[in-house]
């Protein structure tokens, strides 16, 4: 069976190069835009990290939520700030959150796994 984290990370770097490569002013500027957003600044990059998260589960884009997860994860978030962050996001979000929370906690428990092996 094919390892999620490792499939999600290897199509996102691809598409995302390929996208950059082309060159177009904009599309690139609006990457550089996004990157140096979650920079340190008046908030740490965790926290900004964690509002990434929220903003992804209540807006339900389940890359965007993988991708914040993962950086979590990386930056040491625990599973109890993790499930703080999907308590705020359904109840902002509401109800309809509920699946892209079950898949957020699936994506992090394939990230426990992967370093457990």
């Amino acid at each position: 069976m094919a390892n999620p984290v490792e499939e999600f990370n290897a199509y996102r770097q691809t598409m995302n190069e390929k996208m950059i490569g082309h060159g177009h002013k904009n599309l690139n500027r609006f990457f550089n835009l996004d990157t140096n957003t979650y920079k340190d600044g008046a908030l740490d990059v965790k926290t900004k990290e964690l509002l990434g998260l929220v903003a992804s589960m209540v807006l339900r884009c389940d890359d965007c939520i993988k991708y914040h997860i993962g950086t979590c994860y990386e930056l040491g978030v625990t599973k109890e700030e993790v499930f703080d962050v999907f308590m705020v996001a359904n109840l902002v979000g509401g109800s309809i959150c509920i699946p892209h929370t079950r898949r957020a906690l699936e994506y992090w428990e394939a990230l426990e796994e992967q370093v457990e092996n």
